[in-house]
C-alpha cells in the first residue's frame, strides 16, 4: 500500500468540528471518506454502522446508543444512512452542543440529506468528497475557487512544474478512485468490480431499481452520451423503459455521484439559449469502463475521447469547488445555433469561461465558442487542453489539463 494521498478537503472538515456538533461528509462509494475522517480527526472513537453489532444496537435502541457515545470528545460514524433512527436523537445532542463532535459519513446522497433537511437543517455542516483531483494525484497544493473566479491571472497560480509521469490517456482511463493509486491496482479490475457492486447492492439501496439488467443497460447507455444534451425519452427508448423510469434512474444515478446534471447558464443573451442539462460522468476510469475500454491506447482512438476528456474538466472542476467547501457555480451554455462553452463558472460579478479540447496542439478554430462568448459576456476565458504547456493566445489562458485543480 502507497502512501496516504493528502486531501484538500482535510482543512475544512477540521475547522467545521469545532462551530458545528456534527459534520457531514458524503460523496460515492470508494472516494476515500473513511480514509479522510479517520486521517482528520485521528483522536476520534471511529464506529462503522457496517458493523452488523453496531447496526442492530443503533437501529433497536437509538437513543440508548448515542446516549453510550455522548462521554466520547469525538465519534465517526461511518456509513450513517445505515441507521436512520440516530438522527432524530443527534438533533438532540445538537441542540444541546455540550458534547464532542459526531462526524458522519455516506454515500447514498439523498437518503442522508433527507433526514439531514429534516431533522438537522442548520446543526450540521455538509461536505462532499469526490474521487482525487488532479492536484490531489500529483501531491501539490490545488488551486482555489478565489483563484478561477480572477481567471487564472497573476504569479499565484502555479504552470511551470514537470507533467505527470503517465500521459493523459493513461490517467483519464484509470481514473481517480483513490484504492486505484494508493494500491497500484489494476483500473479494469477494479473499475470492474465497482461496477457489479454498484449495480448488485448501492443502486438498489438508493432506488427502487427492479430489472438489474435493464439498469445496467441504461448505466451504460448513459456512458455513450456523457457530455450531451440529456434526451431521456430516446434513453428510455434505447434501454427498453419508460420515461418516468429513465427520469427516476438518472436521479439515483446522481444521487450517487456516479453523474452530475450540468446545467445551462440562465442568463439569456437575446434568448438565444439551450435549456436542457448535460449529462457528465465524474469519473473518466469509470466512463472508459462502461463504453468497454479495456487499454488506455484504445482511448486514444476512439470516438468517444472528446467527450472523455470534456468529463474530466467538466470534474476537475466541481472538484476546485466540493474540496473547499464550497458549491460548484458551474453551468454550460450553447446558443441556437450550436455555439457551446463547455464551462461557464458564475461568480455574480464575473463570469468564467472554460472550454475543453483534448488535442495535444490548439488550433486557431479552437477558440470561436470562447470569442463567441466573451462577445457577449465579457470577462475572463480559459482553455484547457491535452497538451502540457500553459501560456495566453488571443487574450485567452490556456491550460494543460493536469493543471486546473
Amino acid at each position: 500500500m502507497g502512501d496516504l494521498i493528502p486531501r484538500t478537503l482535510s482543512a475544512k472538515l477540521l475547522a467545521a468540528a469545532g462551530p458545528y456538533p456534527i459534520v457531514f461528509l458524503t460523496g460515492p462509494r470508494q472516494s476515500g471518506k473513511t480514509t479522510l475522517a479517520k486521517a482528520t480527526f485521528p483522536e476520534y472513537r471511529y464506529i462503522s454502522l457496517e458493523d452488523l453489532q453496531y447496526r442492530e444496537e443503533a437501529v433497536e435502541d437509538p437513543r440508548g446508543f448515542i446516549a453510550r457515545l455522548r462521554a466520547q470528545s469525538g465519534v465517526i460514524l461511518d456509513e450513517a444512512q445505515r441507521a436512520p433512527e440516530l438522527f432524530s436523537y443527534l438533533q438532540g445532542v445538537a441542540d444541546e452542543g455540550s458534547h464532542g463532535p459526531f462526524v458522519l459519513t455516506g454515500s447514498q446522497q439523498f437518503l442522508l440529506s433527507h433526514h439531514i433537511s429534516q431533522t438537522l437543517a442548520g446543526r450540521a455542516a455538509v461536505f462532499e468528497l469526490l474521487p482525487l483531483s488532479m492536484a490531489e494525484l500529483l501531491r501539490r497544493s490545488p488551486l482555489t475557487p478565489a483563484m478561477w473566479e480572477a481567471g487564472l491571472s497573476g504569479a499565484s497560480v502555479p504552470c511551470a512544474e514537470s507533467p505527470p509521469v503517465k500521459d493523459v490517456d493513461e490517467t483519464l482511463f484509470a481514473g481517480f478512485y483513490p484504492r486505484i493509486h494508493d494500491r497500484g491496482l489494476d483500473p479494469v479490475q477494479w473499475l470492474d468490480g465497482y461496477v457489479r457492486t454498484y449495480v448488485e447492492r448501492d443502486a438498489r439501496l438508493v432506488g427502487s431499481i427492479g430489472d438489474l439488467g435493464a439498469f445496467t443497460r441504461f448505466v451504460t447507455l448513459c456512458a455513450g452520451r456523457s457530455g450531451q444534451l440529456l434526451n431521456l425519452s430516446a434513453l428510455g427508448a434505447d434501454a427498453g423503459v419508460s420515461h418516468t423510469t429513465a427520469k427516476s434512474w438518472i436521479s439515483v444515478l446522481e444521487a450517487s455521484y456516479l453523474i452530475m446534471l450540468q446545467r445551462p447558464h440562465h442568463v439569456n443573451f437575446n434568448k438565444r439559449i439551450v435549456r436542457t442539462p448535460k449529462l457528465v460522468f465524474l469519473d473518466t476510469g469509470l466512463l472508459c469502463r462502461l463504453l468497454g475500454l479495456r487499454r488506455s491506447p484504445d482511448l486514444a482512438v476512439h470516438p468517444l475521447r472528446g467527450a472523455v476528456f470534456e468529463s474530466f474538466v467538466v470534474s476537475e472542476l466541481v472538484k476546485v469547488f466540493l474540496h473547499h467547501g464550497e458549491r460548484p457555480p458551474l453551468f454550460f451554455w450553447r446558443d441556437s445555433h450550436g455555439v457551446e462553452i463547455d464551462g461557464v463558472l458564475d461568480f455574480a460579478v464575473t463570469r468564467v469561461a472554460v472550454e475543453a479540447k483534448s488535442g495535444a496542439t490548439v488550433p486557431a478554430d479552437a477558440f470561436r465558442g470562447l470569442e463567441a462568448y466573451r462577445a457577449l459576456s465579457g470577462g475572463p476565458s480559459v482553455l484547457v487542453y491535452g497538451g502540457d504547456e500553459c501560456y495566453e493566445r488571443r487574450g485567452h489562458k490556456v491550460r494543460s489539463w493536469w493543471a486546473l485543480t
